[in-house]
């Protein structure tokens, strides 16, 4: 009877295993391992591509780098057909550049990247150097909006397909598993390339790239229960001695000892073992992506039959792909910041150019968190956009979290030269945090052939009025138009056509500034201006060294309006500009005995618009006028010359000398043409026409409706350098029979 029993224990056991063993045969659990490798891991979506169209259900999801962000899609729904056209429409150069469009900046944060070529932290007096090229900013907006669909999801495992990411612990060196949480967070942070991205923040963990350390899962996939695993593998293989030239190449094959040993263990673990062809391309040749997507195809058809025996042993087939949404917008219901210690939630929502119960194009979403981030207060901005309900309107709560950065002061520095100031060399140091929450305190010293300097404190509230103060120093000599210095029987007697004398600006201004959403902002202020002009060209006496023209300080109350949507400063393609501009003044310590008040008023209008892909054109018109003060002429208008940060009235004009053609009132038209013969390298020919005169304006005479006096042309050459724009430009004028030639190197400063 014992041996009966036994005899029956035995038979049951063995009808149970292969029962289970005839029910793992119909219906594995697949799972699917995607390998690290930058640019090569778009083989993955070829690959994806081959998987779909044999119908074969994936049950688990594991990835490392390239392969936790290809995988993580896949995961939230999306087919191999899908992911390919949204991966060919990515501009990768923007992605790694963490390049932020214009029009997502303030003007702060525009003036910052547009007159600055080095920014460095500097505390506690080091310069130190940024932990990567890029924060990966425009890597979290991409997939934070591609998986919106699943924001809701905190638990990987309950996306559409279970998933699971790895990254590496900076701090101990040891792989972490990611499967709860953000899910573009965790993606961004098993992505994040050591010296290209920074490293990601997750809790209390400091994560990077979970290449380091795992980027073959196939261990951690098979724990989670996958008895069939299939593997795209997209890592190098050791390159020779011919291709080990350079410090990257070298630093590669380091890190790839490790990563094709552990190889070694790992490939003969999978079941369905993918490897494609990837030996001609980088870890970021992402322009060859269409060719690297087609080799993971080739290489998954190489194993199509595997894939279809694996695809009939399952009864259920993967439901239907997720559907994208055609809308592009998002109603924001509510908005939590969490993280904030030194900057207020006004300042945040101001840069983010958002406000509750308002419903905004994601386009828009998207440029508001790449202004945040590039005010370079914050080591890292990530967001939840979560599905909610609200007086029956369906919206988002925004849940975002900020990591405030502990460097709060800043050294800059630039180089520039032009016909006007000549040489010119700027060091700058900004600090944050100084008084308040929110503010900067930033000091311009700019030395070479002229010294000035510029001293800006600013406390910034975002949409609510913001607080500053500033005071600038301007010098330069050159020769100026008599007319604008001298009266006419002055000229008359000396027969001067031009005057050589020395400008000095000393202006301080207290002001409020407000600004409506990114491109337009208004400033009420007080300005108090010190003005030196002065000659040893013109002497009243033999034993006088020079002689003074004015001294004076003037005071006068001011208003400023400027719209500014340009998308690019110097070479604009699109937008429109308008800048206007008011000042009455009302007292002076009057040098000269002969003030009176009086306003001062001018405005620009600028429309870019594309031609083509590479021909654009700018047209723009500018008109100024001086109200009374016939008796102080310091501050007629000037016309002459090539500048972008001219102080007081004087302006541009081709064709004529700087500080050519004075005047108390003004209009000027200009019609620029541009063509990007190259990548950032610019042909321009431009035309401007102008009339100049005391009263331009009054009632009694309409000139400025006639022909223009006077006519400028310029043909140019420009080039885009880190440094700001290298300029050339010829100019001739057809009134005067002269030419003059005009450069420009660096940003206007």
């Amino acid at each position: 009877m014992k041996t009966f029993i036994i005899a029956i224990l035995l038979l049951t056991i063995a009808n149970t295993n292969l029962f289970a063993q005839e029910k793992t045969e119909k219906e594995p659990k697949v799972g699917l391992v995607l390998s690290g490798g930058g640019a090569k891991g778009l083989a993955h979506i070829g690959a994806l591509k081959v998987i779909d169209s044999l119908g074969l259900r994936v049950d688990y999801i594991a990835g490392t780098s390239m392969g936790a962000i290809v995988g993580a899609l896949y995961a939230s729904g999306y087919s191999g057909n899908q992911l390919d056209s949204i991966f060919r429409s990515v501009d990768f150069d923007k992605i790694l550049n963490d390049e932020v469009p214009r029009a997502a900046k303030t003007f702060y944060e525009r003036e910052n990247q547009e007159k600055y070529a080095v920014i460095l932290p500097f505390d506690n007096f080091k310069a130190q150097l940024p932990s990567a090229l890029s924060r990966g900013q425009n890597t979290f907006n991409l997939l934070s909006k591609l998986t919106l669909h699943v924001n809701n999801v905190t638990d990987f495992s309950k996306l559409p397909i279970p998933f699971f990411c790895i990254a590496t612990d900076i701090e101990t060196g040891q792989p972490v598993m990611l499967e709860k949480g953000n899910l573009a967070q965790s993606v961004k942070a098993s992505g994040a390339f050591p010296s290209l991205f920074q490293p990601v923040k997750i809790g209390e963990q400091l994560l990077i790239d979970g290449g380091v350390t795992n980027n073959y899962p196939i261990d951690e996939l098979r724990a989670k229960g996958a008895n069939i695993i299939i593997g795209v593998d997209v890592q190098d293989g050791l390159a020779n001695r011919a291709d080990l030239s350079s410090a990257p190449a070298i630093l590669f094959q380091i890190n790839n000892f490790r990563t094709i040993n552990d190889m070694k263990i790992k490939a003969p673990k999978t079941d369905i073992y993918i490897k494609p062809d990837i030996t001609k391309f980088t870890v970021v040749s992402f322009d060859d992506g269409p060719q690297i997507i087609e080799n993971g195809e080739i290489a998954a058809k190489l194993k199509a039959n595997e894939l279809k025996e694996l695809a009939k042993k399952q009864l259920k087939k993967r439901d239907s792909f997720f559907k994208p949404k055609k809308s592009d917008s998002i109603y924001i219901n509510h908005i939590v910041i969490n993280g904030l210690e030194n900057y207020t939630k006004s300042y945040v929502v101001g840069k983010l150019k958002l406000k509750s119960k308002e419903k905004i194009s994601y386009n828009k979403f998207i440029s508001g968190s790449n202004n945040l981030v590039s005010t370079n207060n914050f080591d890292s901005f990530t967001y939840k956009l979560v599905p909610s309900v609200e007086n029956n309107i369906s919206g988002y709560n925004l849940h975002a979290d900020l990591d405030e950065t502990d460097k709060t002061m800043f050294l800059k520095f630039g180089l520039h030269y032009d016909g006007l100031y000549k040489s010119a060399f700027l060091s700058n140091v900004t600090k944050n945090q100084v008084l308040f929450k929110s503010d900067a305190l930033s000091l311009d010293l700019i030395v070479g052939d002229n010294v000035r300097y510029n001293f800006n404190y600013y406390i910034d509230k975002g949409f609510y009025w913001s607080f500053g103060i500033s005071s600038n120093y301007n010098e330069f000599e050159k020769g100026v138009a008599a007319g604008a210095i001298l009266a006419e029987e002055d000229i008359t007697f000396n027969r001067l056509n031009k005057l050589n004398v020395k400008i000095t600006d000393l202006t301080n201004k207290i002001f409020v500034q407000t600004q409506y959403q990114n491109d337009l902002k208004l400033t009420l202020g007080a300005e108090l201006k010190h003005l030196k002009i002065k000659s040893e060209t013109l002497r009243s006496d033999i034993n006088q060294r020079e002689t003074v023209f004015d001294n004076s300080d003037y005071f006068n109350a001011f208003g400023n309006l400027r719209f500014d949507s340009y998308d690019n400063k110097y070479f604009p393609n699109e937008g429109l500009y308008f800048n206007a501009d008011f000042k009455y003044f009302l007292f002076s310590s009057d040098y000269t005995n002969s003030f009176s008040p009086f306003s001062l008023i001018n405005a620009k209008i600028g429309y870019a618009y594309s031609l083509s892909p590479k021909l654009s054109a700018t047209i723009s018109s500018e008109a100024g006028a001086k109200i009374n003060g016939k008796n102080t002429s310091y501050f007629d208008y000037v016309l002459g010359g090539y500048a972008n940060n001219f102080i007081n009235g004087f302006r541009s004009f081709y064709g004529y000398d700087y500080l050519s053609l004075p005047g108390g009132s003004f209009i000027k038209g200009t019609i620029n043409l541009d063509y990007e013969i190259f990548d950032k390298n610019h042909i321009t020919a431009a035309a401007n026409y102008a009339n100049i005169e005391d009263d331009l304006f009054s009632s009694e005479d309409i000139n400025w409706f006639s022909l223009p006096d006077y006519s400028g042309y310029a043909l140019g050459y420009g080039l885009e350098t880190f440094l700001g724009p290298i300029e050339a430009k010829y100019t001739f004028s057809p009134e005067t029979k002269e030419s003059y030639w005009f450069f420009n190197l660096g940003f206007w400063f």
